[in-house]
């Protein structure tokens, strides 16, 4: 009886073992599971953070773009303006005039060859109207030949200056060819027919009696821009 009673107790013990260490493991799967939730809770809010940053650079990024464009279109538009206002008479200070009008000039042809060889003719215009206005570009010019042929002349390789004339201001302009020193010059012009830049109406002046015979053909003389005279 007595060792029916030992075996029992122990038994129970056992079991009592058996039951705490039961109870043990499951309070440690349930701390490991709180722990595996909270790193996949801390690695996800993790990967958002890195996400967003990554985000908010490339946002940047687009916005730094977005300036250098805007900064670019800016220069753009500068230079479109500038190249407008020469084109429309605009002054380098901002102020806009309207293209001199021909009733408004008083034009007049000179010889100024600068030697035997070299042919040029320059050719004034002086505002007298009330107002400033902008002689800007080419003239218009054909040259008229005693056979009562027009010849149209080609402009020369030069850039355009902005020419703004003050009432009693001039602007010049100059047409250059090569003189013919031989006598057998085909051409023999006779009327210079000069329409202002930007203008319609036309001005006929005479030839200047002393400048020098045209080498080649009319197609040889080029004209050049306006400018000032100062």
């Amino acid at each position: 009886m007595k060792y029916t009673r030992i075996t029992a107790l122990a038994a129970i013990g056992v079991a009592a073992t058996l039951s705490l260490t039961a109870c043990g493991n499951d309070g440690s799967g349930k701390d490991s599971s709180s722990k595996g939730s909270s790193s996949s809770s801390s690695s996800s809010s993790s990967s958002s953070s890195s996400d967003g940053a990554s985000k908010s650079q490339g946002g940047g990024s687009k916005s730094e773009g977005g300036s250098q464009a805007s900064n670019a279109k800016s220069d753009s538009g500068e230079d479109t303006a500038a190249g407008a206002g020469a084109a429309n008479g605009t002054t380098n200070t901002g102020g806009k005039v309207t293209f001199c009008k021909t009733e408004d000039l008083a034009i007049d042809a000179v010889d100024a060859a600068p030697d035997e060889n070299s042919g040029r003719i320059n050719i004034t215009m002086i505002n007298r109207g009330s107002t400033t206005c902008s002689a800007t570009g080419f003239a218009g010019v054909n040259i008229k030949d005693a056979d009562n042929t027009s010849n149209p002349i080609e402009r020369g390789h030069a850039q355009p200056r902005i020419t703004t004339l003050k009432p009693g201001d001039a602007a010049v302009f100059n047409l250059a060819y090569d003189i013919d020193n031989s006598g057998d010059s085909l051409s023999d012009p006779t009327d210079i027919q000069v329409t202002p830049p930007n203008e319609t109406h036309t001005v006929s002046l005479k030839w200047p009696a002393s400048a020098g015979e045209i080498k080649g053909a009319y197609t040889d003389v080029e004209v050049y821009p306006t400018h000032t005279t100062e």
